[in-house]
């Protein structure tokens, strides 16, 4: 088998653990990362060309976005062949550089794995449009007979992207025929992991990055890939949200069957050593539901989206944070936090708002203005409080530089799908998208050749939010973000103590207090009053200034020793 073991991080018992227990893992949407060859997208070779920022910075491992070939309907998440790389993107070769440099420098390599779906133009799902109804090419999806004569769709279920999960097929005599499913947009069919084929094929896909040296997978929308038998309606109104974080016994989502694939994933990944990290992405009905997809022989970590999603209020994260490491306590998986994704609207934005709350992919606060400096301050605390809790962490590139959502794209250059499906009235996703800004005054911004045009247009505001401006100022976000990483790392209770709440601010609800083993305290203050800091500890690293008070808005950790 294939090594890849750059040092574990964490001990457990005295013994070095997994080191995804205690990881932080920096997600590359690749497209908008580093572009070397000048045709405005992101690729390998740029990325490749920052690894060594990324090792500065303090990360343990990187997470890919899809590398594969694709169509883009979806950014990617529409994959036509599993087993290369996009052509954009670079070549298989250039994969395996890259791997072997992350290594090197003593970082894990993750990529996206797409199960739910394919893209409608992989050759699977063309030879089952050019195949009869029942043929062993449409078995491998779910195609089927109209309600109605054949006019209506096989049953009520919805897409994540807007209307009706079921699009009718022209069959090959010119007349219309079968519906099939697809969760998200029509150009990604579903497959159906009841089929032996579908299931067989994917674990040589897992073989083949696994044997390539690649460090683990992220498994995207987990809970949509297992169906009800017999596909019965959902009981969805016409004008239903796509709100699976409220469903309950879902005929299409979080159904049983899925925890028998990553059974099978995980028996297949523990075969191979350095421990093959799988996490999930599952957007299920509360922290019970989601402690299911980590079972001991399951999937090892999930993205916790309670918390991603939850207000910035103090008695709302103190509950989410005690009902996840109490659902996850009794199968021994560690926590997973996460602020920020290739889906989600920034935290410097979202924080600046009224409701600071958001809806799944980001669409919860649409249209609200922001304050961007006190989205900025709330970032800074917000970053500290979840570097310090027990488990791993997830950054969303750009997040260390405090980068905020771009509202203002113009709307002939938004590619989501979630801007046509919802008529033009959902701007979606590619806000968070905007290409990095690197270096240099103006757009590119070291992204790209001077004079290219970026695949998405980046403001020309964030000449000050450059990674090169931010560097040398210790007081930038960037900064603060590197201190972080680099104190948790050389911190042992940050990765193997538990959490205990500060008794001493029972009584005042939004100021989070907690212990990590008895030398460190986190302390972030969500009041409007300032906290005062004397006899808790020595100053480590403040989010805000440091005169002696915890600010509003502010987090500080401190060395109780």
């Amino acid at each position: 088998m294939t090594s890849s073991e750059p040092a574990s991080t964490g001990a457990v018992d005295g013994v070095r653990a997994p080191w995804w227990r205690s990881a932080v893992i920096y997600e590359v949407y690749l497209r908008s990362f580093a572009d070397t060859d000048g045709d405005g997208t992101g690729d390998l070779r740029g990325l490749r060309s920052r690894l060594p920022y990324l090792a500065e910075l303090g990360v343990d491992a990187v997470w890919i976005t899809p590398w594969y070939p694709s169509p883009l309907a979806d950014g990617g998440y529409d994959v036509s062949d599993y087993r290369d790389i996009d052509p954009r993107y670079g070549t298989l070769a250039d994969a395996d550089a890259l791997v072997a440099d992350a290594h090197a420098l003593g970082l894990r390599i993750v990529i996206d794995l797409v199960a739910n779906h394919t893209s409608a133009e992989h050759p699977w799902f063309t030879a089952a449009l050019a195949a009869h109804p029942g043929s062993p090419e449409r078995e491998r999806y779910f195609f089927r007979d109209g309600r109605d004569g054949g006019d209506s769709p096989p049953n009520d279920w919805i897409s994540a992207f807007g209307g009706r999960a079921w699009t009718r097929v022209t069959e090959s005599d010119g007349g219309p025929g079968q519906w099939y499913l697809h969760t998200f947009a029509p150009e990604q069919p579903d497959l159906d992991w009841e089929n032996p084929e579908v299931q067989d094929d994917f674990d040589e896909v897992l073989r083949f990055w696994f044997e390539r040296g690649v460090d683990g997978v992220r498994i995207d929308a987990a809970p949509a890939m297992a169906k009800k038998a017999g596909l019965p309606d959902a009981g969805h109104a016409p004008d239903a949200l796509f709100e699976s974080a409220r469903w309950v016994d879902s005929p299409h989502w979080d159904v049983e069957g899925v925890h028998e694939i990553l059974r099978r994933w995980r028996r297949l990944a523990d075969g191979y050593d350095g421990h093959r990290l799988i996490v999930t992405e599952s957007v299920v009905n509360g922290p019970e539901r989601l402690a299911r997809y980590v079972r001991p022989d399951e999937a090892h970590t999930t993205f916790n989206f309670d918390y991603l999603h939850a207000p910035w209020h103090g008695p709302t994260l103190r509950s989410v944070i005690d009902a996840t490491l109490t659902s996850l306590a009794p199968h021994g998986a560690p926590a997973t936090w996460v602020l920020s994704s290739h889906d989600e609207t920034r935290p410097v934005t979202r924080f600046g708002r009224a409701e600071t709350g958001i809806a799944l992919m980001g669409t919860g606060s649409t249209g609200q203005p922001s304050d961007l400096a006190l989205g900025l301050r709330r970032s800074r605390a917000a970053l500290l409080l979840t570097l310090a809790l027990p488990g791993g962490a997830y950054l969303y590139q750009g997040e260390e530089l405090g980068l905020p959502e771009v509202e203002d794209l113009p709307e002939d250059v938004l590619q989501d799908p979630t801007w046509q499906r919802s008529g033009r009235t959902v701007r979606g996703r590619d806000g968070c998208r905007v290409p990095m800004p690197w270096s240099g005054a103006h757009p590119p911004f070291g992204f790209t050749a001077p004079g290219v045009a970026p695949w998405l247009p980046q403001p020309r505001g964030w000449a000050t939010l450059t990674a090169e401006a931010q560097r040398a100022d210790p007081g930038s976000m960037l900064s603060l973000c590197r201190t972080a990483l680099h104190l948790r790392r050389i911190r042992p209770e940050l990765h193997d103590a538990p959490l205990t709440w500060v008794a001493e601010f029972r009584d005042r609800p939004e100021v989070l207090a907690f212990d990590r083993g008895p030398a460190l305290r986190c302390l972030v203050n969500l009041s409007p009053e300032p906290v005062a800091l004397e006899d808790h500890g020595r100053v480590l690293l403040a989010s805000g200034p440091d005169d002696g008070s915890l600010a509003a808005d502010t987090a500080v950790w401190l060395d109780r020793t």
